[in-house]
């Protein structure tokens, strides 16, 4: 409501109209015909007898007075009302209602009261309801405020809805449509638009299985952060008639989600992931792993967070020690198991057995109960049921009779305990998964993703050392992961690159979780980095800009391979594989193209001329490595003499007579020697770039002009062009290597890669006759010896 009075001196209609007049020819305001339209009344009367000196006559001055009028009722909005006078008045309007309405609330109590009405619990009631109310509506302005400013958070600019109109199909909550526009996710992958659905709002179990780095964390992730919310909402809703009684609905400080992942690395990740997706929401997520302090972690459990996301080896070890909130499972409502094909890997994560065996039933009945829970507060059974079961993959094989063996129930699972976890069927029926559960299998025929190029090398066991040095530094442009099967060829590697120039990152199983940590932060921070990881790095790890992926030992499995090449061509990327294939891997690389349906591989391109060079340096590294070595083990040897002898209080004398020091003391000088000359070949060797064996220092087009140098040349003229005019005098520029293929491996494979076809059954018989010929030659070997044997066995006897 608007009450607005001004005083003016009442004129003649002449001089009303021309003022009226210029006013319209100085600005031409719909509004003024508005306002003059509205109903005018004088404030004075014309029976008092102060308007004879005010003047109560039209043609006389006086004073005009405009009525209290609704602005809503004439479409107004008076000029220069500020929007915090206008809130203020509504607020002053509505509380002015509410104290008329307390005033005949109080009137209707005295009359029940006369009449002998108790009505003490009635006004309670009423309070505390209009408590609740006032509560509720400044957290649901709060929210939504919250929620359509969210546009303005995101890096200070408006979102376009359009933009992530496929997200409005999954109908999730605002503050997760909130996080999805911080994030910048435009559209769900297929694996999200076919979990979400079924898993937030159907209630359904979920077994999933799509290519690697297509979002199946967050699959999983926005249904458990869906139910929770909606959870927190009814809760809300009903307080209002349930008062203490809602808790129920939203138990707070319980574990609700358990995840569990096979590596540590994992772990940490999918916490950040769903940490990201439940920004500005009132959900703990904690990730519980081994190599971390102990101490540290019971005490992020003693905040009782809502989401736990663990490794089976430390989970364990905190349920088994009596964890309280741990062992707590009664309020658990999601149980996910993700990579679940390295679960059961044979002689692998027997701890997840034991966790599984503490799951509630899911069948309501509270002495299904796991009896950790019977002295916890219990919940309904209808919150137990509702306990979901998600197992996601890379991989997945089901037999066709899957969901009769789920029917059949927890009994026959019951019965094969001593069997083990060993198979992803077992796993699901063993973590409760229910038989209407959705099976959602988006993996292609080949399981591998759609845009990454796979190639192989053939070479000897020897040579792969310099084919890796080759690819390297010759196509060294992006993220690049080296993976071996075993911690001593990663070390031995690691090594001659290193004394090669080649700044590497390693990762395995035996480094503390600090260092493994720092180790991928580095390779994450550096665009061009290279890491030489084991398998812990080939599950689930998600960082962005790998374009290269290694295998400088073969797997031993179809499964490992995926999840290594999975690496790289992610999220719609593309990415590249390089397999080192020597004689002895050719029966692993023939079941590999035979368990994909591979029948053909590209050949990757290699340039012979440079090969010379790259043995020299690799044959001078690698003597440097053996000294290195050999001086290090003998430090370590003595070091660990003395540290024994100085722990039970020995003394240690040195027996070696003078003339042994003295060699010793030489050959120490001649060995430092050799290390240092050694080490200014191989530095004056780095200090140029790899050259063609046919390429002329002297004359450039000495050894003819290859399409690479064309192709350089071309670079060089394109840059001078564009660059040349605008660089200054102090400017530094930037030198180029002619000869130098400086392509990242993808490029150079879609360049000049060959398509081989790969015969499987050749490849088998040629493996099988190697290894035959191996056979003949062992038992001719044996042979041999036994006959050498039984000579000297003769002699001996003709001797005595």
């Amino acid at each position: 409501m608007a009450a607005v009075t001004e005083a003016v001196p009442r004129v003649s209609p002449k001089q009303s109209s021309k003022k009226m007049g210029k006013r319209k020819r100085n600005q031409i305001d719909p509004e003024l015909d508005r306002f003059d339209s509205l109903p005018w009344n004088s404030s004075i009367s014309q029976d008092d007898p102060f308007s004879v000196i005010a003047g109560s006559h039209e043609l006389e001055g006086g004073f005009l007075s405009l009525e209290e009028i609704d602005e809503g009722d004439y479409g107004l909005e008076i000029p220069g009302l500020d929007k915090k006078v206008k809130k203020e008045r509504k607020n002053k309007s509505k509380k002015q209602k509410d104290a008329d309405v307390d005033a005949d609330a109080d009137g209707v109590e005295e009359e029940m009261k006369e009449e002998g009405i108790n009505v003490d619990d009635k006004k309670k009631r009423k309070k505390r309801k209009k408590k609740k109310k006032k509560a509720k509506e400044s957290s649901k302005v709060e929210e939504t405020t919250s929620v359509s400013n969210n546009k303005d958070d995101v890096e200070g600019e408006s979102v376009d809805e359009t933009e992530f109109y496929a997200w409005n199909e999954l109908r999730l909550h605002p503050l997760l449509m909130k996080s999805i526009y911080r994030l910048g996710f435009k559209e769900p992958t297929p694996i999200q638009k076919a979990c979400i659905p079924a898993a937030a709002h159907q209630g359904k179990d979920v077994l999933g299985a799509a290519e690697t780095g297509s979002g199946k964390t967050l699959a999983f992730g926005l249904p458990i952060l869906q139910r929770l919310l909606e959870e927190q909402d009814k809760a809300s809703n009903m307080g209002d008639d349930m008062g203490e009684e809602a808790g129920r609905f939203e138990p707070k400080g319980f574990l609700r989600a358990l995840i569990i992942t096979p590596t540590r690395e994992l772990a940490i990740q999918v916490t950040d992931h769903i940490k990201e997706a439940a920004h500005g929401i009132n959900i703990r997520v904690v990730s519980i792993v081994g190599g971390m302090s102990t101490e540290k972690q019971e005490r992020l459990l003693k905040t009782r967070p809502g989401i736990i996301v663990g490794t089976p080896g430390r989970l364990w070890e905190l349920m088994s020690g009596g964890e309280k909130h741990l062992v707590e499972l009664h309020s658990l409502s999601f149980f996910v198991l993700d990579e679940a094909d390295r679960m059961i890997e044979n002689g692998h994560f027997r701890e997840l057995q034991s966790i599984i065996d503490m799951l509630p039933m899911t069948s309501g009945s509270i002495g299904g109960q796991s009896q950790s829970s019977e002295n916890c507060e219990t919940l309904s059974n209808m919150q137990i049921k509702k306990r979901q079961t998600f197992v996601f993959s890379a991989t997945l094989a089901l037999s066709g009779d899957f969901r009769k063996k789920l029917k059949r129930g927890s009994l026959k699972s019951k019965q094969s305990m001593a069997d083990g976890l060993n198979s992803i069927e077992m796993l699901s029926e063993r973590a409760g998964m229910r038989a209407n559960a959705a099976i959602i299998d988006l993996t292609n025929a080949s399981i591998l993703a759609n845009k990454l190029e796979e190639s192989f090398i053939e070479c000897r066991e020897e040579d792969k050392d310099a084919y890796l040095y080759y690819i390297l530094s010759v196509h060294g442009q992006g993220r690049t992961i080296v993976f071996c099967t075993s911690i001593a060829a990663l070390r031995h590697t690691s090594a001659l690159l290193r004394i090669l120039g080649i700044n590497v990152w390693t990762l395995h199983a035996q480094m503390q979780q600090r260092a493994r940590l720092k180790a991928i932060d580095r390779f994450r921070s550096n665009e061009h980095a290279i890491l030489v990881a084991t398998d812990v790095a080939a599950r689930g790890l998600d960082i962005p800009g790998v374009r290269t992926v290694v295998h400088y030992q073969l797997p031993h499995s179809a499964e490992v391979y995926v999840h290594r090449s999975g690496r790289t061509a992610r999220a719609c990327t593309d990415g590249c594989s390089i397999a080192l294939i020597s004689s002895n891997d050719t029966s692993k690389f023939a079941s590999l193209c035979k368990s994909f349906s591979k029948e053909s591989f590209q050949r990757f391109p290699l340039e012979e001329s440079y090969m010379s060079e790259v043995m020299g340096r690799l044959s001078l590294a690698r003597q440097i490595d053996k000294i290195t070595r050999k001086d290090s083990q003998e430090k370590a040897k003595k070091t660990w003499f003395e540290q024994n002898a100085e722990s039970i209080e020995l003394m240690v004398e040195n027996d070696d007579s003078e003339e042994e020091r003295v060699n010793n003391h030489k050959q120490k000088r001649v060995t430092s020697m050799q290390l240092k000359n050694l080490q200014q070949e191989l530095n004056t060797q780095l200090s140029r770039p790899l050259q063609p064996k046919s390429f002329s220092h002297r004359y450039l087009a000495g050894a003819g002009i290859s399409p690479l140098l064309q192709h350089q040349f071309e670079e060089l003229t394109r840059q001078k062009l564009d660059h040349g005019v605008n660089l200054g005098d102090n400017k530094r520029r930037r030198m180029v290597v002619i000869g130098q293929d400086c392509v990242e491996p993808l490029q150079a494979l879609r360049s000049s890669g060959q398509e081989v076809r790969m015969d499987v059954k050749e490849m088998a018989e040629k493996r099988r006759d190697i290894e035959s010929l191996k056979r003949k030659r062992k038992e001719e070997k044996k042979r041999l010896h036994d006959q050498r044997r039984k000579q000297k066995k003769r002699l001996k006897e003709v001797d005595e």
